[in-house]
């Protein structure tokens, strides 16, 4: 039988690589230096390299890189050949140890929010070891952080790393407190679940907003969008099955465990569920699936939207991040075990996570926030913008068990009512908690989904946050506990301080229907931020507390905030001048002579029928007439208003100007558009519809 896993890995150059490749005691030192125990040293690095060129010429690499995550949100590279002559003149591979830990690319082209200037072109990209290397199309690709001479970064990884090291620190405190001495580390296990359109390239090609933008600047809704709900986990469409069966073994190759697929809710709409992994590879992961996704989409004829919202009227995109703390022996931090309401490590875990997303509620929603997903959270396919945590009743109950300090017995998982969901089977349990798609923060057995990220995101700053915010809590705990002599007393004193958290923030606690207009008004009653745009949310990287809380824990320093405030305000205003510039272009070369061409095709017939022009031809000559003026006067609207307000301000001030004042001007050039095609005839207007794009894959 064919092993069809059979090159599952084979592009990596990881672990198992390393064990057979490498000297042992080189090796060994590897592993030390992937577990922070000790550096590495330059003779380790070369025997390292060494191995790596060989294996990497034997699978067809020419050249390699130092991969890295700038403040573009995407990904960076710059290839270096191999290939240098020898004394003689005469060509060999050359690859050193310091060629593979650190690399000097121009760094003065990147966002950087003033930490450099345009003649400061001096960068450094340095090796992450914990993350395995990969060969992509020849190219031998070394993960790395991205920082700038004097050492600020200018990368989302760098501060993900130093964010996985306080957490580290902080739940091993407390896991030893609590007993378990021999736990020397923690890390994070995360698993991204990733939605994205499919659509016909030769739709894509013919719309200039899709190809600049991502999304449907203009677009009537289809006769038939997803009210039938015959596309979730419908059968896959032959053409997308072989699409994601090469996306599946391109996957496989670099060691990602591509794990379910299937239809989303959307027409056109499919996601893809890797096994969870560690923090900083789980994300470096995701990267290289979003780009396997795009390139793979080009060569079975379609294009890859990543876009939040790339369609009005039916569901958008999004990147679920399923967050949970492993310690070094492989224990979940967040499983309840068999017994919750007794497992008072769970309890306090759990705990501290409540304050931590009670505490910073504005930084987690702009870690999950951009300018795409602005049209979609809150628009009730997605969680809203007010950040709440659902627990489930069961383990809510225990919680507030604990707080009452009721007597009453908790509710336990053999209490729960039996089911038998098809005659003949075994009983099968209940899990601890039902799913709450609409909680952005949900509780599902043992991890925390947060379910806000955008679809074309990256989540490195999203965990970095997770990572931030709970080593802070967990500190703050672990001070309360040290010093406490008997393990009994440390369990009185551990359900004392949980008592207290769910006294002071039970507020961020909410299992009803996020969607709902009740959930709005109740959330304001409890004091819980609701920040509406991606904009706004920027700024609470000024906040005191955030300042506090990143750079008491080394991620970031003041300086590096704010130059991540000004790159992120920066974006918003250059997406947003894209998207409308984009927008005044096809109205002007694209709608206005449709409009036009079919005025004039009505007024011939009117001019020639005469007194015999059937009454329908006069109505729709008038409507068109109208939509004319509409649409030309609504260009004139966006382009005066864009000019005056980009012109003063700073970029927060001009990037609220482009919400409050742009956004419903490009709504009204948009209506009076998406109007026109409801009644245009094919003939003149020639975009293709949504009906075209989403109904042919």
């Amino acid at each position: 039988m064919e092993d069809l896993f059979k090159d599952f890995g084979s592009k990596v150059f990881g672990e198992k690589e390393m064990k057979s490749r490498l000297p042992r005691p080189v090796y060994l030192s590897w592993k030390k230096t992937v577990a922070n125990e000790e550096m590495l040293d330059r003779t380790t690095a070369d025997a390292i390299a060494h191995a790596m060129k060989l294996w990497a010429l034997n699978n067809g690499a020419t050249h390699f890189t130092h991969w890295f995550q700038p403040m573009t949100g995407g990904t960076a590279e710059k290839h270096d050949s191999f290939l240098e002559p020898d004394m003689n003149g005469e060509p060999f591979a050359r690859f050193s140890g310091k060629m593979l830990i650190k690399g000097e690319p121009d760094a003065s082209s990147f966002p950087n929010g003033g930490l450099r200037t345009t003649f400061e072109a001096r960068g450094y990209t340095y090796w992450d070891v914990k993350s395995p290397v990969f060969i992509r199309d020849n190219i031998l690709c070394i993960p790395t952080v991205f920082v700038s001479y004097s050492g600020e970064a200018l990368d989302k990884k760098d501060p993900l790393l130093k964010s996985l090291e306080a957490l580290s620190k902080a739940a091993t405190r407390v896991v030893n407190i609590l007993g378990d001495k021999d736990v020397k580390s923690c890390d994070i296990s995360v698993g991204l679940e990733q939605e994205y359109f499919l659509i016909d390239r030769k739709y894509f090609d013919r719309r200039l907003d899709l190809r600049f933008t991502g999304r449907t600047l203009f677009g009537a809704p289809s006769p038939k969008t997803q009210e039938l709900d015959d596309h979730y986990f419908g059968a896959i469409p032959p053409r997308v099955a072989a699409f994601m069966k090469e996306a599946n073994q391109e996957l496989w190759k670099l060691g990602i465990y591509a794990k379910t697929e299937h239809n989303e809710v959307a027409p056109g709409q499919f996601e893809l569920a890797p096994i969870f992994t560690n923090g900083n590879v789980a994300v470096d992961q995701n990267h290289l699936i979003m780009d396997i996704l795009r390139e793979t989409a080009k060569k079975h004829g379609f294009a890859c939207l990543l876009h939040e919202k790339p369609f009005q009227g039916i569901n958008g995109s999004g990147k679920h991040d399923n967050y949970s703390i492993i310690t070094d022996d492989g224990q979940n931090l967040f499983s309840p075990g068999d017994k919750p309401a007794e497992n008072i490590r769970f309890l306090l875990f759990v705990c501290a996570f409540i304050r931590a997303v009670d505490t910073h509620p504005l930084l987690l929603r702009l870690s999950a926030s951009c300018t795409g997903n602005d049209h979609r959270l809150g628009a009730s396919e997605a969680p809203p913008a007010i950040i709440s945590i659902y627990l489930g009743s069961y383990i809510e109950s225990i919680l507030y068990d604990i707080y009452t300090k009721n007597s009453k017995k908790p509710i336990t998982q053999e209490e729960k009512i039996a089911f038998n969901p098809v005659t003949g089977l075994s009983y099968i349990p209940h899990d601890n908690t039902d799913r709450n798609r609409t909680s952005p923060l949900a509780f599902t057995g043992n991890k925390f989904e947060f379910r806000m990220l955008g679809s074309s995101m990256s989540a490195s700053f999203s965990n970095t946050v997770l990572n931030a915010i709970m080593a802070e809590s967990l500190n703050q705990i672990a001070d309360e506990l040290e010093g406490i002599k008997y393990i009994q007393d440390i369990r009185e004193k551990a359900l004392t301080i949980c008592r207290n958290l769910i006294e002071k923030h039970k507020r961020i606690l909410f299992s009803g229907d996020g969607y709902s207009e009740e959930w709005e008004k109740e959330a304001k009653r409890r004091g819980l931020p609701n920040v509406k745009s991606f904009i706004e949310s920027t700024e609470v990287l000024n906040s005191p507390s955030v300042i506090n809380l990143f750079t008491s824990l080394n991620i970031y320093s003041e300086k590096e905030l704010a130059a991540n405030r000004i790159i992120l305000q920066e974006q918003y205003e250059k997406i947003m001048g894209i998207e409308v510039r984009t927008m005044i272009e096809m109205a002007r070369k694209d709608i206005l002579p449709a409009q036009i061409a079919e005025l004039k095709f009505y007024n011939d017939t009117i001019n020639t029928s005469g007194k015999n022009t059937p009454k329908f031809i006069h109505n729709h000559t008038k409507a068109l007439s109208s939509l004319v003026d509409q649409t030309y006067q609504a260009i004139q609207e966006l382009e005066e208003a864009w000019q005056k307000v980009t012109a003063i301000g700073n970029t927060f001030e001009i990037g609220q100007n482009i919400y409050y004042k742009i956004n419903p001007l490009m709504e009204k050039l948009r209506a009076a558009v998406d109007a026109y095609e409801h009644i245009a005839a094919r003939e003149f207007y020639k975009l293709p519809s949504y009906e075209d794009i989403l109904f042919n894959i």
